[in-house]
């Protein structure tokens, strides 16, 4: 994890240390259950819906602090999107896995919560993490808020998610605990994550309730994945 992610109230405020991200062998990072797909959608279909890029974003995101800033949000009538790594988000609610023990950066809260007013888990809680809101982008104008249905592709693995996070306003490429072991990704925060080569699809105007309903996120997600592969 490179730089711990920021509940909505101090995203703008928080000055966090700049880390590096460290080397990743591909074996390692496919070191978990793999999720192939959730649904009937294909990786390779929902790739092919977003080889080229209509920017809606106003400049271009870093992977790490550090790195040059060559990502764009992109966007279609129905979604935004981007490619980029994966960093591992651990915040929310403690457990076995993220805690302040695994995870030096470890923050107890997100900046979205669920039904009950508790923060996400991000252990078993598939989530994607969207930058603050900055003039390079700002997801709210985007038909994005807390719960939007992601679809997150990796190779040919896709796991739905939700947005449950913030992070800095000018990195992105980072989701949750449970969407990287979904994808068989290294979830470990020390490290784990992989450099490149993921897809996080985002649709417009949706959100998931209760948000920490996966199985309602999955349901949705499919849905729109098979319109969204079908649109002309």
């Amino acid at each position: 994890m490179r730089v711990r992610s920021l509940t909505l109230a101090a995203a703008s405020a928080a000055l966090l240390a700049p880390t590096t991200s460290p080397a990743r062998e591909p074996a390692a990072a496919r070191t978990e259950r793999v999720v192939r797909r959730e649904g009937a959608v294909e990786a390779a279909d929902l790739l092919a819906k977003v080889r080229t890029c209509e920017p809606v974003s106003q400049g271009r995101y870093r992977s790490d602090d550090g790195t040059a800033a060559t990502i764009p949000v992109c966007g279609t009538r129905d979604a935004v999107f981007w490619k980029a790594d994966m960093d591992i988000d651990c915040d929310g609610r403690p457990g076995s896995r993220c805690n302040r023990r695994t995870d030096p950066l470890f923050s107890d809260a997100t900046a979205f919560q669920q039904s009950d007013g508790r923060y996400l888990s991000a252990e078993l809680l598939p989530y994607v993490v969207v930058p603050a809101p900055s003039s390079i982008w700002d997801y709210r104008e985007h038909g994005v808020r807390g719960g939007a249905v992601a679809a997150v592709v990796y190779g040919d693995r896709v796991q739905y998610a939700v947005v449950g996070d913030v992070g800095p306003a000018h990195i992105i490429g980072e989701a949750s605990y449970a969407t990287a072991k979904g994808l068989g990704i290294r979830p470990d925060p020390r490290g784990g994550g992989t450099p490149s080569g993921v897809t996080y699809i985002i649709f417009r105007n949706t959100q998931v309730k209760p948000i920490e309903d996966h199985a309602a996120a999955v349901a949705t997600g499919e849905r729109l994945a098979r319109l969204f592969v079908q649109e002309k």
